[in-house]
């Protein structure tokens, strides 16, 4: 009975589960009781804070640095399979990073970990999606290697939610919303309607996250008394991120960015 378990706890199973099938599943059931208030959210309490260096995962794909990938040549069904299997990966990813985010960060208001949960269930019904899209395509996800930078960027925002806020979804989620559309057009181009009406659910909804990173951003500026809009260029430099110029700017702004920020970050980006 997941109401009798603290929903940090439960957060903590969800993100250390390492099958495929029981994460997704588990991830169903918590998300939704946390949803319903079947679980209450409790601000005491809860399983000590520790370092995850590794989340649960299967034993494939194989981890290789970015620039050992091969590039995608969407002509080839092999090429659609490869592109498939590394957004199912960023899925993937994202469903350990939003359940890293109600398990990691205690005593904060209960919407926040009603929100990051519900992004929990999005991201996993996103991966099932592409797993249904590769199996059609031949193949399942592990069967091309993958590289590890999402949950690089978890640990090095581990020590504080503002940062976590900052530089997950509002810089790799967001991100997301820039390339999507051109991999929707590509596709289109090969011919391939599946996978682009699957990227195209993930795009409507991934809006939603960043907009609840930037949400969760915003309050805890307004704790620290820090001006948002000045601290994330701020932070973007401090952390040497690197941004890639053109952003989606509709979506960006749907997702909660000002006009005043997309400038400062395209001056970033040249």
């Amino acid at each position: 009975m997941v109401e009798a378990i603290h929903h940090r706890q439960l957060a903590r199973e969800c993100l250390l589960e390492a099958d495929v099938a029981a994460k997704l599943a588990r991830t169903a059931v918590v998300s939704a009781a946390i949803a319903s208030g079947a679980c209450p959210i409790s601000p005491e309490g809860g399983p000590a804070i520790e370092r995850i260096e590794q989340p649960g995962r299967p034993s494939q794909p194989a981890l290789v640095p970015p620039a050992r990938l091969a590039q995608r040549k969407l002509h080839h069904p092999e090429g659609r399979a490869a592109l498939v299997h590394a957004v199912a990966h960023i899925e993937f990813n994202a469903i350990n990073l939003a359940w890293d985010a109600v398990y990691r960060f205690p005593g904060m208001p209960a919407a926040y970990y009603r929100d990051w949960a519900s992004v929990a269930a999005d991201e996993a019904r996103h991966f099932a999606l592409l797993q249904a899209r590769l199996a059609e395509l031949g193949h399942t996800y592990g069967d091309f290697p993958a590289h590890d930078g999402l949950w690089q960027m978890a640990l090095d925002t581990d020590h504080d939610p503002l940062l976590r806020m900052a530089l997950v979804p509002r810089v790799l989620e967001a991100r997301g919303l820039d390339v999507t559309p051109g991999m929707i057009e590509r596709l289109q181009r090969a011919g391939d309607a599946a996978t682009v009406a699957s990227l195209e659910v993930i795009l409507r909804e991934e809006v939603r996250h960043v907009a609840i990173g930037t949400r969760w951003f915003r309050h805890l500026c307004g704790q620290r008394g820090e001006d948002p809009v000045e601290l994330f260029p701020r932070l973007l430099r401090e952390h040497a991120v690197v941004l890639r110029l053109p952003f989606n700017e509709a979506a960006r702004m749907a997702a909660g960015f000002v006009a005043e920020e997309l400038s400062a970050l395209a001056a970033i980006a040249r």
